[in-house]
């Protein structure tokens, strides 16, 4: 597509892998094309589901290599220090989908749909409200606080190229 040369497929993959909301993948996929729209959220939807297995392991992994050592050797977590370690938003989001495609009728859905996307954004607007309120931008320029910017800018920049790679082997 446009200046690439990309298909639709591909630059749907590109998107749903490189862009952070899922909102924003819909709307990007929806100005490519159907196939794209489709595929674009199939792909996020793939990325958001893969989250929670990702924080999990995470949780456990800090949990092993983040504890004080004993008498020389690191003591094995218990359940506590990975239950407290574990990000919970991941049972809410679990349980969420589990309702919303096992239990709840389409219809009832698509009648409190725009009631919760209405609660959906308030909730955001608080919690980006609040993560604006603790940042300080020109902390980001002073020299000796470069470094979460270039290693930002460096994940960046690899997710973007290893996305594409990715999208390019799997729907070329």
């Amino acid at each position: 597509m446009g200046y690439l040369g990309l298909s639709q497929e591909v630059t749907s993959a590109w998107l749903g892998g490189t862009i952070d909301t899922t909102g924003a993948v819909v709307a990007s996929g929806t100005l490519v094309g159907e196939t794209a729209l489709k595929i674009s959220t199939i792909v996020k939807f793939s990325q958001n589901v893969l989250l929670g297995i990702a924080a999990f392991a995470i949780s456990i992994y800090w949990s092993y290599t983040k504890q004080p050592e004993v008498g020389g050797a690191t003591e094995k977590p218990s359940f506590r220090v990975i239950w407290e370690r574990f990000p919970k938003f991941v049972i809410g989001f679990v349980a969420a989908s589990l309702i919303f495609s096992f239990i709840i009728s389409p219809t009832v859905i698509t009648e409190v749909k725009g009631s919760f996307k209405n609660l959906q954004s308030l909730w955001f607007t608080l919690a980006f409200t609040s993560i604006g309120l603790e940042t300080k931008i020109s902390d980001l320029f002073k020299h000796e606080n470069r470094k979460p910017l270039y290693a930002f800018l460096i994940a960046q920049t690899f997710n973007v190229l290893i996305t594409l790679a990715i999208a390019l082997v799997l729907f070329r």
